[in-house]
């Protein structure tokens, strides 16, 4: 089990994309060497335009690393910068700056990261194509007695046939240290990436003024929604209403006592009753399916317009209605026992009581939303929930063993996955979902400013 762990962590698939993004930072140094080659060239004589010694090499990725940082003049460096890294580096989205780096502090640190990215991808690239070649020429060199006498495995200096199979184990170390290298190197760029690739307080302004303006339209399309709907759905239960009462009113007229009526005495009286026993006038079917009719139109008219208050006062930002309240995190203990609480690992870190009240309903319907998919998909299985509060951020990250299929965001937009990503979207953070090296993870930040 501990060899296949290692083994995922090296090679897995998220191993894989992080290589790919350095091999990347190396493709876009290639430019920029290219250019050092021919600075350094007449240094180095005319062979080593191409860089056919090491010293030219290096020589050349000296000059292209200050010109990394000549992307702080190009704005659009930052986005795609920012593209690569949540693709190939499983950063968080809310961790990152969306759009073009605003402001000279924003740009700096935009072109520090490209430098790293470009300097550090290029070595690693450079690695990558030379090392591989060689550790596969020492794992078969037993076997080949052409390939010992080559230039490639030259200055192994083998000191007899005894020493030959040092080559197999010395390879596959080489190789094993490669991808150990990858795996740290792309672990620390990971890291660094939110500090420069990070929205700046111009950003964070930007961001603030778009979700206002969302909020703002919200709240407009909730109160055109009340009016607009809230006041037919009114008027149609209240006819509704009023017709049922009229036509109970006509009804009891036609019963009651008068002057030629059924109830009435007289002559008149005598002689319309006719033969058999003086009963009330016969029931009219129509008139009880129409009876029937306006009482339903009135009833669904009553709980629809309930209901669009409740749903519409959602759309409301600043609204606090009791009758609407959702649970809070104070609540995890009975959602894990509901949930089964010997498969629920909950580790919770930090005073979740001084959350806000609204971070506080968000991350419970989103631990709500992973529990459910891991009691539909998990198959039993042993469900971790880590619930951290640290500084000014909550994170919550939930991981079971994907056994069964996949869960998948329904199209409706309002539950599940794609609802956990909006309610984290809205609050201003972010929330991501998918399997990762055969174990599914649910992982949210919610901005805690409001912690007190």
């Amino acid at each position: 089990m501990t060899a296949a762990v290692v083994c995922r962590a090296l090679v897995g698939q998220r191993a894989r994309r992080r290589w790919f993004h350095l091999v990347l930072g190396g493709a876009l140094f290639t430019p920029l060497w290219l250019i050092g080659t021919v600075v350094v060239s007449p240094f180095f004589g005319h062979g080593a335009l191409f860089g056919d010694t090491f010293a030219a090499q290096f020589a050349a990725y000296g000059v292209g690393v200050p010109l990394a940082f000549l992307t702080v003049f190009f704005p659009l460096a930052r986005p795609m910068s920012v593209a690569a890294v949540r693709t190939l580096c499983a950063v968080p989205p809310g961790r990152l700056a969306d759009g073009p780096a605003r402001g000279w502090d924003a740009r700096g640190r935009a072109a520090a990261w490209f430098t790293l990215h470009s300097a550090v991808g290029a070595l690693f690239s450079g690695t990558s194509l030379a090392l591989p070649p060689f550790a596969v020429a020492l794992m078969v060199l037993p076997f080949s007695a052409r390939l010992r006498g080559s230039e490639l495995v030259g200055f192994w200096h083998l000191g007899g046939m005894g020493s030959v199979w040092l080559g197999p184990p010395s390879g596959l170390l080489m190789l094993l240290a490669l991808a150990g290298a990858s795996k740290a190197t792309s672990a620390g760029l990971a890291a660094v990436a939110p500090r420069l690739l990070g929205p700046s307080p111009a950003d964070r302004l930007a961001a603030a003024e778009r979700r206002a303006a969302e909020l703002a339209v919200r709240n407009r399309l909730a109160r055109e929604l009340h009016d607009s709907v809230g006041h037919a759905l009114s008027a149609v239960t209240l006819q509704a209403a009023a017709a049922r009462r009229m036509l109970d009113r006509s009804a009891g007229r036609g019963t009651g006592g008068g002057p030629g009526g059924g109830g009435g005495t007289g002559p008149g009286a005598a002689t319309s009753a006719g033969p058999g026993p003086a009963a009330g006038p016969a029931a009219d079917p129509a008139a009880d399916f129409v009876r029937e009719a306006l009482t339903a139109i009135e009833e669904t008219g009553r709980r629809t317009l309930g209901e669009l208050d409740a749903v519409l006062g959602l759309l409301r930002s600043g609204e606090d209605d009791g009758a609407l309240a959702a649970p809070g995190l104070e609540a995890l203990d009975a959602l894990v026992r509901g949930a089964g609480a010997a498969r629920v690992a909950l580790t919770v870190r930090g005073d979740l009581g001084r959350l806000p009240e609204a971070v506080s309903r968000e991350g419970y319907r989103i631990v709500q939303e992973g529990l459910t998919n891991a009691v539909r998909y998990a198959r039993g299985e042993k469900v971790t929930a880590r619930i951290t509060l640290s500084g000014d951020e909550l994170e919550i990250i939930m991981e079971n063993p994907l056994s069964g299929p996949a869960p998948v965001a329904r199209p409706d937009g309002g539950r599940g996955l794609r609802g956990v990503a909006e309610r984290a979207r809205l609050l201003g953070g972010s929330a991501g979902a998918g399997p990762v090296d055969g174990i599914w993870r649910l992982a949210a930040r919610l901005p805690a400013g409001g912690a007190r």
